[in-house]
């Protein structure tokens, strides 16, 4: 049963040889070395081709860890960039705020490079790849959108609730000079709105304004006025903004829009011009009853829209990547 070709001549040295004497045996290599390399060497002579995790008919193996990872991973730098665009962060300083934006590129370019990496090692990088986009995403929506929240709804709440209340406001003794830093102003009992003197400036938009006056005497100089956008009409009388038909309304919640107040003041100058009155320092309002209320709404909107982008994200994240699981296992089949 021994092959004697290919045993060892007389002088030769036993050891190395594989001819299976009894007793001997070959220890030039760790049995699993020889049977790896003659397993290979079998493979090549057969024509297989190496295996890798995209040979055909090799099923990837599912790694849970990688795709748990990929769930939870994304979805709270999604929350982290938006709370830090949307909140008081922002609001403080905005350059520390723009600082998470950048720390969420850095950890999706530092998912590429991971991916590069283990490409070049010859591994499968596709969850490397995947965490690469799904960061990336993540970081440029929560910007973008933690951005606008913050936009519409936090910082006029942060604005109003940073300056001052005034009560008992009236516009016969005080000028617009006198409060500057005004937030919320109720005023006095009498104080209404005259639509007789209301006027429009149209830009795109139509902005409105009309006087906030006491009684019916003609004022010094009109530098309180209650504003709205698209709420009224063509004709100068015609002012619908706010809660102008509410006998119970006699507060105003300050205009914090940069972006608006060049508009309504334009709208005032046309009023001087068409009804030969004085405007030396006009401030502009919200007309309502409950200014309290309507600040308190910003920040609940704010919080609300928040919680629904946190949710749609991750739920959009768990689709993404139910949705690579079934397209990696499918490459497996294919490729």
């Amino acid at each position: 049963w021994l092959n004697r070709a290919s045993c060892p001549k007389p002088n030769e040295d036993p050891w190395r040889s594989s001819c299976g004497r009894p007793g001997r045996m070959s220890t030039s290599r760790p049995y699993g070395s020889t049977f790896g390399t003659y397993q290979r060497q079998g493979n090549a002579q057969a024509g297989e081709a190496p295996q890798s995790s995209f040979t055909p008919g090799k099923r990837k193996r599912l790694n849970l860890v990688a795709i748990a990872i990929n769930v939870l991973a994304p979805w709270l730098l999604f929350c982290s960039v938006f709370a830090a665009m949307s909140f008081q962060l922002h609001y403080m300083s905005a350059p520390l705020a723009w600082t998470s934006v950048a720390a969420g590129l850095i950890l999706a370019a530092i998912a590429a490079f991971l991916a590069h990496r283990t490409r070049m090692r010859d591994a499968d990088p596709m969850w490397y790849t995947f965490a690469c986009l799904a960061f990336f995403l993540a970081t440029v929506l929560a910007a973008f959108l933690g951005d606008m929240n913050f936009w519409y709804n936090m910082q006029p709440f942060y604005d109003i609730e940073n300056i001052n209340t005034y009560p008992s406001v009236n516009p016969a003794r005080e000028k617009g000079q006198q409060l500057m830093d005004a937030g919320r102003v109720y005023f006095d009992e009498g104080v209404g709105l005259d639509t007789s003197k209301a006027m429009a400036f149209r830009n795109l938009d139509r902005y409105c304004v009309a006087p906030i006056v006491s009684g019916q005497e003609p004022l010094s100089s009109y530098d309180f006025w209650a504003v709205g956008v698209n709420c009224c009409g063509g004709t100068t009388a015609d002012f619908r903004c706010g809660e102008f038909n509410n006998p119970k309304a006699r507060s105003g919640l300050r205009l914090m829009r940069d972006d608006q107040r060049p508009f309504f003041r334009l709208a005032v100058q046309q009023a001087e011009a068409a009804y030969n009155i004085k405007a030396t320092h006009p401030l502009f309002f919200y007309w309502m009853q409950d200014p309290v209320a309507e600040v308190m709404k910003f920040k609940t909107d704010g919080f609300k829209y928040a919680l629904i982008a946190m949710t749609t994200h991750f739920a959009f994240n768990v689709l993404c990547v139910t949705g690579a699981v079934f397209a990696f296992s499918k490459l497996g089949h294919e490729f």
